[in-house]
C-alpha cells in the first residue's frame, strides 16, 4: 500500500473514476472506495485527503447515499464535487434545494479567492456544470470562494476544518485549469508528495510480488498485449527463473498475431515461454454458442483448464499471474461498488473451484495509460506498448452470434485492413481501438456484375483515455471510403460495410 492516499468516495457519479485518474496524473496515489467506508478504515489506509464524488441523487431524497458524518471530524482535508458539495452542506447544517434553472455544460466561473484551492488560477475560467440542486444556505464557518451566474455557491470552503466544495467538475477536461484545482487540493491542501510514478509503481509491485509468492513458482498467462506482458516482466523481475509463461493460441487472434507475439516475447524480452496451440479445442467448444456472456464464460474457463493441464507438464505452480486492470474489475462489478455488471471479463471474478491456482494481479488497480508508462519504463518494445487493447476472448467477442470459420475469417481479414489503413494514415496512435465486427446480418451487393448475398461488416473506431468511457472517432470520409473499398474488394463474402457511431455509454466498446 502506498504511504499516501487520496480516497475518492463513490456516490455513483459518471465521473467518479475520472477523479481518481486525474489525481494520479498529479503523481499521487488515489483509489475509488465505497461511500460506506468507515472513518477508521480511511485512517488505516493513511488517507491524506478525501474526495466526495458526484452522484445522480438529490441529498434531500429519503434514500440518498450518505457517508459517515465523522469523516468531517478526522482533520483530513475533504473536497466535495457536485453531489459531494451538496452532501457536505446538508450534513453540516446547511440547506440544499432545487434550482430554478439547471446548469449543464460549459459555464463561466468567477473566482473570488486565490489563496488555496484556486491558487495560480485566473479570476475567470470556464467550468463544466451538471446539476439541478444548489447550496442555498451554507453551514456555519463556510464561505463562498467562486460563483456562476446561476449558482452563487459554485465553490465553498471552511478553511479552519480544511473542508472544500465545488459545484462544477474539475476532473472533466472541459473545465479550464481543472487539473490545477485538483493538484492544489492534493498537494497544497492535503500535503501529498508527488511520488506516484512509473518507477515507484514498479518498485512497489515487485516488492509485493516477492512478499506474496515467497519461494513459489509462478505461471503467467501472456497474450502479447501490454497488460499481460507488463505483468510477466514485473513477475520476472520479482522471481526470476521461477516464472514460466504460457501463451495460448485460442484460434481467435488477429492476423499474423501468433508469430509476432512469439518473436516479441521470446527473442526481444527473453521470457521463459511455453506456446500452446489450442485453437481447435476452443473453436469446438464455441460451436452453436450465440450468447455473448456464455462465449466469454466458455473462453475464460477453457483458458484456466489449459493452464492447469500445461502447468502439470512443466512443474509445480501455485501461482497464476494475470494482467487484470482496474476497468476490468469495475466492469465485472468486482469492487464492491453499487455498479451493475456490464460484462464478465475472462480474467476477473476468481477461478473455478476445481483449480488450485492462487491469482497474482499486480496491475488490478491501474488504468491502461499507467500500464503503458510502466511498460516503457520496463523497456518493452513499442510493438507491445502502443498496440490497441485486444480482449482476452479475442475475435470471439467481435463476432456476433455463433463463431463460424467463415465469420472468423471475415472478422480477422477486415480488422487487419482497418488497422493497416489507420497506421498508414498515421491515425492509429490517436485512437483507443480500431477493428471490424461481423454478425449474421446479410445484404445484397453487386460483385463482378452479379448480385451476391454477403455479410455486413461494421467498422468500430473509438477514442478514449482509459476504456471506461469512449467516443466514436470522427474520421474523414476518404478514410472510411478506403476502408470500405478495401474490405468489400479484398474480403470474400462481404457486400456491405457500416460504421458504428455510438459512444460508450450507452454502448460498450466491444459488441459482445
Amino acid at each position: 500500500m502506498p504511504r499516501e492516499l487520496i480516497a475518492v468516495l463513490d456516490f455513483g457519479g459518471q465521473y467518479s473514476h475520472l477523479i481518481t485518474r486525474r489525481i494520479r496524473e498529479c503523481e499521487v496515489y488515489s483509489e475509488l472506495l465505497p461511500y460506506t467506508i468507515s472513518p477508521d478504515e480511511l485512517l488505516k489506509l493513511n488517507a491524506k485527503g478525501i474526495v466526495l464524488s458526484g452522484g445522480p441523487a438529490s441529498v434531500y431524497d429519503e434514500h440518498a447515499p450518505k457517508c459517515n458524518p465523522k469523516i468531517f471530524q478526522l482533520g483530513v482535508p475533504v473536497l466535495g464535487i457536485c453531489y459531494g458539495l451538496q452532501l457536505m452542506v446538508e450534513m453540516l447544517g446547511g440547506k440544499v434545494k432545487a434550482t430554478k434553472r439547471h446548469e449543464y455544460g460549459k459555464t463561466p466561473l468567477e473566482i473570488k479567492d486565490h489563496s488555496d484551492l484556486f491558487r495560480e488560477i485566473g479570476s475567470k475560467i470556464v467550468s463544466w456544470m451538471s446539476h439541478g440542486d444548489f447550496a442555498e444556505t451554507l453551514p456555519q464557518s463556510f464561505e463562498t470562494i467562486a460563483s456562476s451566474e446561476n449558482c452563487a455557491t459554485a465553490a465553498i470552503r471552511d478553511p479552519s476544518r480544511h473542508l472544500y466544495g465545488v459545484q462544477f467538475h474539475p476532473e472533466v477536461a472541459h473545465t479550464q485549469n481543472g487539473i490545477q484545482i485538483i493538484r492544489n487540493f492534493v498537494t497544497r491542501i492535503s500535503g501529498c508528495s508527488p511520488a506516484w510514478n512509473p518507477q515507484s509503481i514498479i518498485e512497489t509491485a515487485v516488492q509485493q510480488i516477492r512478499s506474496e509468492v515467497g519461494q513459489g513458482h509462478v505461471l503467467s498467462a501472456v497474450s502479447g498485449g501490454v497488460d499481460s506482458t507488463t505483468t510477466a516482466v514485473l513477475v520476472q523481475k520479482a522471481v526470476g527463473q521461477r516464472l514460466q509463461c504460457i501463451f495460448v493460441n485460442h484460434g481467435l487472434l488477429r492476423k499474423h498475431e501468433a508469430e509476432t507475439i512469439l518473436k516479441a516475447l521470446k527473442e526481444d524480452l527473453r521470457l521463459n515461454l511455453h506456446y500452446v496451440d489450442a485453437s481447435k479445442r476452443f473453436l469446438e467448444r464455441l460451436k452453436g454458442v450465440v450468447d455473448p456472456e456464455e462465449k466469454r464464460r466458455i473462453i475464460g474457463e477453457e483458458f484456466i483448464r489449459v493452464f492447469d493441464e500445461e502447468s502439470k507438464k512443466l512443474g509445480t505452480f501455485r501461482w497464476l499471474a494475470q494482467g487484470t486492470l482496474y476497468p476490468d474489475v469495475i466492469e465485472s462489478a468486482g469492487t464492491g461498488s453499487p455498479a451493475s455488471r456490464i460484462k464478465t471479463h475472462h480474467n476477473v471474478g476468481g477461478i473455478p473451484a476445481w483449480s488450485e491456482f492462487k491469482i497474482i494481479e499486480p496491475l488490478k488497480f491501474l488504468y491502461k495509460d499507467e500500464v503503458r508508462k510502466i511498460a516503457k519504463e520496463l523497456g518493452l518494445p513499442e510493438s507491445i506498448v502502443g498496440t490497441h487493447p485486444f480482449p482476452g476472448p479475442g475475435l470471439g467477442v467481435r463476432i456476433i452470434g455463433e463463431v463460424t470459420d467463415g465469420k472468423l475469417r471475415i472478422c480477422r481479414e477486415a480488422s487487419a485492413i482497418v488497422e493497416d489503413v489507420m497506421k498508414r494514415r498515421r491515425l492509429y496512435d490517436e485512437m483507443w481501438q480500431t477493428f471490424a465486427i461481423v454478425g449474421d446480418d446479410m445484404a445484397v451487393g453487386v460483385v463482378g456484375d452479379q448480385r451476391e448475398l454477403g455479410h455486413i461488416v461494421t467498422v468500430r473506431i473509438v477514442k478514449s483515455l482509459d476504456g471506461m468511457t469512449a467516443d466514436w472517432a470522427r474520421v474523414t470520409e476518404d478514410v472510411l471510403e478506403e476502408i470500405s473499398s478495401r474490405i468489400t474488394g479484398e474480403v470474400e463474402g462481404v457486400t456491405w460495410v457500416a460504421y458504428a457511431v455510438t459512444s460508450k455509454p450507452p454502448s460498450t466498446i466491444e459488441p459482445c
